[in-house]
């Protein structure tokens, strides 16, 4: 099938990536745990999105965007909305382990991680029945330091619950919404609603953006994925607007620590099988730091099932965007907290443009909350399933 929409991504001037200059009036939220994150989300043309993420506690604005594959009918210019939140959580452990390490006087002379999440999406669109779902994280950590094994485990396994990002694995947190359809608030229908004022809309935001001086190659892409058996997966071109599925996603990231500090993270696209992509993640404001990177996947992947939705129905929709506030505590070892990571469930406000009458408005959101993966993560008790290899 042919690609959906215009290529704006790959026919602009601007880097894929970059720090905002001035923050363009983006605010992030209250900081009410140790960070809170605003990211603002535009649809540009068929899957491709942009996004600015504001940080309450770097307060640094970036500015990223987001594609689809040939599984979506996408234009492949940047990697998928998936992504972000594995290679943002794979920087987050790897901030958490170097940190407890500093902690606790340990020489790690070699690291490299490399982590698999999983998705699920099951049911039928047309009958309203397709659910999306997340399952428990494998990580592998090669490593070279001098604990015994057994410390080593204890080590690591503190290290991630350490993670602020694990605020959002463990337990259930239910998402929270508000809806606006043509300008005008509308009651949510099964989506939990918000008990705050709607914010307003943040399309004038996206205006006039300019780069800060700095890194411009912060997404590159590396080339096809390594293909690899993934049980239930697909790799067929629109898989993913099929209206029957039962299919497993597999996102990868295999991280390593340059000479310089900064994170070099490569993102492998299993299943649904695609390109893969190189970022960068630094929490000093080289490249966009973990909890920026996690913050965008989530907003990202909820967009992209609004897409999705009105795309196999054929919905009107021509415009649509989000803010979406998270908030998360200080790194447990990078923050000096000495606990697991905490986080607050995730707030969302969604605008719509569309000509279809209210319910089916409240509808689009109901779907598109039910059959984002990330928020199937959020509301999904996850553990971390540990690999460690010797080098």
């Amino acid at each position: 099938m042919a690609t959906l929409g215009e290529d704006i991504i790959g026919s602009s001037a601007l880097p894929a990536f970059f720090k905002v200059a001035g923050g363009n009036g983006i605010q992030a939220p209250d900081n009410r745990k140790g960070d809170a994150l605003r990211t603002c989300v535009r649809s540009l043309s068929g899957f491709q999105k942009e996004a600015l993420v504001s940080s309450a506690r770097t307060g640094e604005t970036w500015r990223l965007v987001s594609d689809e594959g040939p599984y979506l009918n996408g234009h492949d210019a940047a990697c998928c909305p998936l992504a972000f939140l594995s290679v943002g959580m794979v920087a987050s452990f790897m901030n958490e382990i170097m940190a407890y390490a500093k902690l606790k006087n340990v020489d790690i002379r070699k690291l490299k991680l490399t982590q698999d999440n999983y998705y699920t999406m099951k049911g039928s669109m047309p009958r309203r029945t397709m659910v999306g779902g997340a399952e428990n994280i494998e990580l592998l950590v090669e490593i070279d330091c001098d604990l015994e094994d057994d410390e080593l485990n204890r080590f690591l396994t503190d290290a991630t619950f350490a993670s602020p990002l694990n605020g959002l694995m463990r337990g259930q947190l239910d998402s929270l919404f508000k809806l606006s359809k043509n300008g005008q608030e509308l009651a949510c229908e099964k989506a939990t609603e918000l008990d705050s004022a709607l914010l307003p809309d943040p399309g004038d935001l996206f205006n006039g953006l300019e780069a800060q001086a700095g890194e411009r190659n912060l997404l590159e892409t590396v080339g096809p994925t390594p293909k690899k058996e993934v049980q239930g997966g697909t790799a067929t071109g629109s898989s993913s607007l099929s209206d029957e599925q039962d299919r497993r996603l597999n996102i990868g990231a295999v991280a390593v620590l340059r000479e310089d500090g900064i994170k070099e993270i490569q993102q492998m696209q299993y299943s649904p099988y695609g390109t893969s992509f190189r970022l960068l993640s630094s929490e000093d404001g080289r490249a966009p730091d973990a909890n920026t990177l996690i913050s965008a996947g989530i907003a990202f992947c909820f967009m992209t099932q609004f897409g999705r939705f009105v795309s196999m129905l054929k919905l009107d929709l021509p415009d649509y965007r989000i803010t979406q506030d998270t908030h998360f505590s200080l790194g447990g070892a990078s923050g000096g907290t000495g606990k697991p990571g905490e986080a607050d469930p995730i707030e969302t406000h969604v605008y719509l443009q569309t000509s279809e009458p209210d319910t089916t408005a409240q509808e689009m959101l109901d779907i598109s909350e039910q059959t984002c993966f990330l928020h199937a993560f959020c509301r999904t008790d996850l553990k971390t399933k540990l690999k460690v290899i010797r080098v």
